[in-house]
């Protein structure tokens, strides 16, 4: 059964399905020893070679998925021309495969961020089309909140781009001028959650992700780390999207102390304001 190339590289971990057709586009794709074609398909006894790495696609690569506590500060790219820090540089490495970012949080948006070796699970994750995943947030809003504004921001209001809603506003803590908030949206267009508060002459003052679909930012994840999911709570997400279950490789024991030694050597990551708060929730936040 032959399946199209940029899903099989996406499959063997290569990258995001997106991320494989740039690099097919590119030429850095071979396919039988000629440079591939977009649109091209592959069986399981075509070569295939990645930057001129052979690509093993008999065998699926297992699936593995990331927490990760971003904090401000952090952008969500490899490498920025800017020098500023990203969220991939407190990620475990690993061999033979790359961490996706599922979606991605601007500079200023802090909270939970999925990583997987999976590209079609990103893709899916992120498509669109893909309307069974929502985000929740907790804002922190500057000003005055009516009911008529909590209507507005779930009936939808007309942005740039389109229209957009909540799907749900629930009050959270705060008296006065600052006030917390959970929102939930379905989508993950740029800043959306802050251009939705901002329609109604609100400021966002704090934005934290808590929550991708079924899997919350667990307590135990403290600003700048991160935890590998198990194999019911990944299990799980990729139901979400319809996607089977694949087995999860926990990660190699050395890596993970090389890792607790580089964690203890770093300087107190930059915190995110709030957090107790936010944590009062009765949700279940634990992996």
């Amino acid at each position: 059964m032959s399946e199209k190339l940029q899903k099989i590289l996406a499959q063997a971990g290569i990258g995001s399905r997106r991320e494989m057709e740039r690099w097919i586009e590119q030429g850095r794709v071979h396919l039988n020893g000629e440079v591939a074609k977009l649109g091209e398909r592959a069986g399981p006894d075509d070569e295939i070679q990645a930057d001129g790495r052979k690509v093993d696609h008999k065998v699926k690569a297992p699936r593995r998925v990331l927490v990760y506590n971003k904090p401000e500060g952090e952008v969500c790219t490899r490498n920025d021309p800017d020098g500023r820090p990203t969220v991939f540089d407190n990620l475990p490495r690993i061999k033979g495969e790359r961490w996706i970012a599922v979606g991605r949080l601007d500079i200023n948006t802090a909270g939970l961020l999925l990583f997987t070796t999976d590209g079609e699970l990103a893709n899916k994750l992120m498509h669109p089309s893909t309307n069974t995943v929502d985000r929740e947030y907790a804002v922190r809003v500057a000003g005055e909140v009516t009911p008529e504004i909590i209507e507005n921001l779930k009936k939808g209001v007309v942005l740039d781009d389109g229209m957009a809603k909540f799907t749900d506003v629930q009050f959270f803590d705060g008296e006065g001028f600052n006030q917390w908030y959970h929102v939930c949206i379905m989508e993950g267009r740029n800043r959306e959650v802050r251009r939705l508060w901002e329609s109604q002459d609100l400021k966002v003052s704090r934005l934290k992700r808590v929550r991708y679909g079924c899997i919350f930012l667990p307590k135990k994840v403290s600003v700048g780390r991160w935890v590998e999911l198990n194999q019911k709570d990944t299990d799980e997400l990729a139901s979400l999207v319809n996607l089977e279950s694949k087995p999860v490789v926990n990660l190699d024991p050395q890596l993970l102390k090389q890792y607790e030694r580089d964690v203890r050597r770093q300087k107190t990551r930059q915190k995110v304001g709030g957090e107790s708060k936010l944590r009062k929730r009765k949700v279940r936040i634990d992996s």
